[in-house]
């Protein structure tokens, strides 16, 4: 294997568990603020706007949640070359 390939494969790993890191703290957003009593702020709760809103602020709160946990992740990968 060449470097080239090594360093395509592993940017191609990173990605993926990137992806599904996202994906699962977005979801993990949408579950918490279903216990929020959002309809208190809105004057219908049940709209396709309050929804929507519903959906962003998943989307919004579950990428910097995301972000937190991949920072956690490569700088605890950067540790590695300490202890070695």
């Amino acid at each position: 294997m060449n470097m080239e390939h090594i360093v395509a494969t592993t940017a191609g790993q990173h990605a993926l568990v990137s992806i599904v890191i996202e994906l699962l703290c977005i979801t993990l957003a949408w579950y918490v603020l279903q216990e929020l009593k959002l309809d208190l702020f809105m004057r219908r709760a049940r709209s396709l706007q309050a929804r929507l809103l519903q959906v962003m602020l998943a989307v919004v709160l579950g990428h910097l949640f995301a972000g937190f946990v991949i920072d956690y992740w490569e700088w605890s990968n950067l540790l590695k070359g300490i202890v070695e």
